[in-house]
């Protein structure tokens, strides 16, 4: 179960890093936003599971994989077994920076916990 869910992180990153190149970032948001919430009864560890599976797949991955990407991938892995996930986009105006990360009844999942105060929150999807 872990590999498989280690190549549809893998697919999952090839897949938005393909809306990435193309500039698109319209689809891949759309996507994010549109992706359902599987109906069913995520395990208890699914989100440490597949949270693990997308870094394992990065570290695979042949270039770097930024925080849009990543953090699509792992909504969406999150959404597909059952997790209601949002990625959440966020800035800072002074120096400019964005991110991108992933919540989980408003706990962030996939990267350290002062995101949201670190950055200001413009959208969730």
């Amino acid at each position: 179960m872990r590999l498989f869910l280690v190549v549809q992180a893998y697919l999952k990153l090839i897949h938005f890093d393909l809306h990435l190149a193309r500039k698109d970032f319209a689809a891949l948001h759309n996507e994010v936003r549109n992706c359902p919430v599987a109906n069913k009864v995520p395990s208890p560890d699914s989100v440490t599971k597949i949270c693990s599976a997308v870094d394992m797949a990065c570290i695979w991955y042949w270039k770097e994989a930024r925080c849009l990407q990543r953090s699509a991938a792992t909504a969406c892995l999150l959404k597909r077994h059952g997790v209601a996930a949002q990625m959440v986009i966020g800035a800072q105006q002074m120096p400019f920076k964005a991110h991108a990360w992933v919540e989980v009844d408003g706990f962030v999942v996939n990267d350290k916990a002062y995101m949201p105060e670190m950055f200001g929150v413009l959208d969730r999807c």
